[in-house]
């Protein structure tokens, strides 16, 4: 009987052993703030539609998941020196960042957007025009390469670490326009009095997606199919009608 009372204790704790040897915890990066994509609510705490979104990805992976927040020029070289597992915070797909790290599939797609005082007057897209003016991007964002590639020469670009202290420039007349995530622009700069979008929206990369280390490919496989099931079941239409009002499911 001891034997048998010894081999069941046995086979318990294997078990229990596995068991915990297949929980994962993982850490998630975020720029904040960015709204309404991540931010901090009046209580302090974090919030957004990709932090939702990636409660209920990590819900869904059944995994263990601390928020961290860092400032996006330190993103990816944050992601490969293990000081987070997962970036999942407005991160364009592009050849370039491709190179570097593992996207999972694209999860939303928004375009830029130009934004401005009510007095600005100019054509956005004529070069001619928009010589000497001062235009505001979020450091390292495709918008970034998007201003530079495109005006690089022609305009003044003034280069910021967080949306927010762009919008405060722009509203201090340090800048002349700004282009930023159109979500970005529409909830922070349009509903300010005083303050239009310019220009047509443009649409840039190739949507936006969840940046994992190369080698982390059984998780990139976790992901796509927890975001896969998430888009299947309701639950991101539920978190994205929540915090927009146009569809931006790829």
């Amino acid at each position: 009987m001891k034997k048998l009372i010894v081999a069941a204790s046995c086979v318990l704790a294997l078990i229990a052993g596995a068991a915990h040897a297949q929980e994962r915890n993982l850490r998630i990066a975020f720029d904040v703030p960015y709204e309404p994509f991540e931010y901090k609510a009046e209580d302090g705490s974090l919030t957004g539609f990709e932090v939702e979104l990636a409660e209920a990805m990590c819900e869904e992976m059944k995994a263990n998941c601390e928020f961290v927040i860092q400032a996006w020029d330190g993103m990816i070289p944050g992601l490969l020196a293990r000081k987070f597992d997962l970036i999942m915070s407005s991160m364009s797909i592009t050849d370039e960042r491709a190179e570097r790290v593992l996207f999972s599939e694209p999860y939303y797609n928004t375009p830029g957007g130009w934004f401005a005082r009510d007095g600005f007057s100019t054509d956005v897209t004529d070069m001619d025009a928009m010589k000497g003016k001062v235009v505001g991007v979020q450091r390292g964002t495709t918008m970034d390469t998007f201003v530079t590639e495109n005006m690089g020469g022609i305009v003044t670009i003034k280069r910021y670490t967080t949306a927010d202290d762009m919008v405060l420039d722009l509203e201090g007349e340090r800048l002349d326009v700004v282009f930023v995530d159109y979500p970005v622009g529409e909830q922070t700069i349009l509903t300010k009095e005083g303050f239009k979008e310019v220009g047509e929206p443009v649409k840039l990369g190739q949507g936006v997606g969840v940046a994992m280390r190369k080698r982390d490919t059984d998780l990139a496989k976790d992901v796509n199919a927890a975001l896969a099931t998430l888009k299947d079941n309701g639950t991101y239409d539920k978190i994205m009608t929540k915090y927009f009002k146009y569809d931006i499911k790829m």
